[in-house]
């Protein structure tokens, strides 16, 4: 995370779609400040809850300046805010079928948002696959998860480096992760092949030839943490970030 960047995840959960849903948000500040956010509807669709989810994020940053990074799993989301709903405003709310478009006020509601934000605090949507071992896509997931259960799922409100989830720890790649861009001779490090994959759970670290050996591990365990590392000066580094030796292994 830059400094200067508040990061924010979003999710959304419905149970039969339409059914009992949930939706969360986790904000991270530039000040290492945490706060989760979540609620439910007995009675609402998918869509509506991840839309839900980043109205409730905006709502609670409504001042607090920055650019913010909204992290979501809904393409649906992303592009009805950032394309589709430009289209929508200029056909009277209709689709190109000449249907009415569904959930008009949330979609009017998020874009009144993201106008009073500006140019000066920008907001920027960034895709990220569900389900890919993104720890901060898991934990809104098992937020809105518990509030579509009608569950009372505890919020944590404080400072990052007491918050139980590794939440800014980089995301490690699944078996279909796509293929570094051609245009770029150098791949990113998420492409790059790994030299270990490094998994922590009770305070105990090991190391993992493969992901699918470290989310055997770590998944659906909480407080667990995991890591891609590159090499074994970086398996030393990334140890160190988690309070151990580098040599621990």
């Amino acid at each position: 995370m830059e400094r200067s960047n508040i990061v924010v995840f979003t999710d959304g959960a419905a149970k039969g779609n339409p059914g009992p849903g949930g939706w969360a948000a986790i904000i991270i500040t530039p000040e290492g400040e945490v706060t989760e956010l979540g609620g439910g509807s007995p009675y609402t669709t998918n869509n509506k809850m991840e839309i839900s989810g980043a109205l409730g994020a905006l709502e609670h940053l409504k001042r607090t300046p920055g650019r913010v990074e909204i992290r979501t799993d809904s393409k649906y989301l992303i592009d009805g805010i950032t394309k589709w709903i430009h289209g929508w405003r200029r056909k009277g709310w209709k689709t190109s079928t000449g249907g009415d478009v569904l959930n008009r006020d949330l979609w009017e509601s998020l874009s009144a948002l993201v106008a009073e934000r500006g140019k000066d605090n920008p907001i920027v949507w960034q895709y990220v696959r569900g389900h890919t071992g993104v720890v901060g896509n898991e934990r809104a997931d098992e937020i809105a998860v518990a509030f579509s259960n009608d569950r009372r799922e505890p919020l944590y409100r404080g400072p990052l480096i007491r918050y139980g989830v590794p939440i800014l720890d980089a995301p490690l790649p699944d078996a279909g992760e796509a293929a570094p861009s051609r245009r770029s001779s150098t791949p990113s490090r998420s492409n790059a092949k790994a030299f270990s994959y490094l998994s922590l759970l009770g305070g105990k670290p090991e190391r993992h030839a493969t992901w699918p050996e470290c989310e055997r591990r770590v998944k659906g365990q909480p407080g667990a943490r995991f890591k891609k590392a590159m090499s074994r000066e970086d398996e030393g580094a990334i140890l160190r970030s988690w309070g151990l030796r580098g040599d621990e292994l």
